[in-house]
């Protein structure tokens, strides 16, 4: 539904976003994840035809960015990180306002109002002025306005930022649902909201694309070790040390605490190994008195870490 292929766009001498490619599919919900500055915004306003491409190709279904700009803003609902708003307008008029806007017929002008209240949770909010709602009912009032021609893309730009988290759970929700029947496209920071939300995630890091893939996917190609946590008693670490380091598949042994009477370490274990079953046979023949014992996989933190790491 949306392809991307060499898009760069530069700000003088600097490459907000430099030649990165990806294709969208119908239906996905896609977070676009990176730090403050990577270039997720930047990106965002090219696919919607706020900003020019300094180069690169930007497909949405038949319509180019280039040629057919006006089109392709006809499918996409766009809601930016500050919702543009008028604070002295009743969300009922405000909405009205951009059902006229958007050229929204006469005879359903209303029940579209009506319906976008009762999706995004407005309806008790509707005669009251925008500049006296909290952050989440504004964010809501924005969503709806994003929303009004019923677009086939939902493009949101830190749809969660500044929120409080109940307001981010109802926010989530509010997306997800949408996503049921729309493709999405949200940028955040916040890893949590990427792994509740979307199927898919796009990690963008300094204007490239880092990584680009489901959880599963990420985890799986990132290469990195999984990490084995182990505590026992009346064990020194040298004898743990001469005891597990025989295991297949343990690489490394680090000390992480040691008391008088108990002692933790963190073994790394290779990938597509799993010697849980051999460390432990190898504590049972000991007498030591095992505390704890659980293995840490990749999660999207410690691959986001990973990726996006300044050296």
């Amino acid at each position: 539904m949306i392809h991307v292929e060499n898009l760069t766009k530069h700000y003088d001498q600097v490459a907000a976003v430099d030649q990165i490619h990806f294709d969208i599919h119908k239906g996905e919900i896609v977070g676009l994840l990176g730090p403050n500055g990577a270039g997720k915004t930047t990106t965002l306003r090219m696919l919607t035809g706020f900003l020019r491409p300094t180069s690169g190709t930007i497909r949405v279904k038949d319509f180019t960015v280039e040629n057919q700009s006006l089109e392709i803003k006809k499918i996409i609902g766009y809601l930016p990180e500050s919702a543009p708003l008028y604070p002295d307008m009743l969300v009922f008029d405000y909405l009205r306002y951009v059902a006229n806007i958007r050229a929204i017929p006469a005879d359903r002008n209303l029940s579209r109002i009506r319906e976008l209240a009762r999706q995004c949770g407005l309806q008790e909010v509707m005669h009251k002025p925008i500049g006296e709602l909290s952050k989440g009912y504004k964010q809501r009032v924005g969503l709806a306005h994003a929303m009004m021609s019923d677009p086939e893309i939902l493009i949101l730009d830190e749809p969660t930022s500044g929120l409080d988290p109940n307001q981010i759970i109802e926010i989530r929700d509010i997306i997800k649902h949408i996503g049921k029947e729309k493709t999405v496209i949200l940028s955040t920071h916040i890893l949590s909201e990427v792994e509740a939300t979307c199927d898919r995630v796009v990690i963008i890091h300094q204007g490239k694309i880092a990584a680009d893939g489901n959880l599963r996917e990420l985890k799986e190609s990132s290469g990195n070790t999984n990490v084995i946590h182990l505590t026992v008693r009346n064990a020194p670490f040298e004898e743990i040390e001469k005891q597990i380091s025989s295991v297949e598949g343990v690489t490394g042994i680090a000390r992480l605490e040691e008391s008088s009477d108990q002692v933790s370490v963190k073994l790394t274990i290779s990938s597509g190994q799993d010697p849980r079953e051999e460390i432990f046979r190898k504590v049972k023949q000991t007498d030591w008195v095992l505390l704890e014992f659980y293995q840490q996989t990749q999660t999207l933190e410690t691959i986001f870490r990973g990726l996006t790491k300044e050296n």
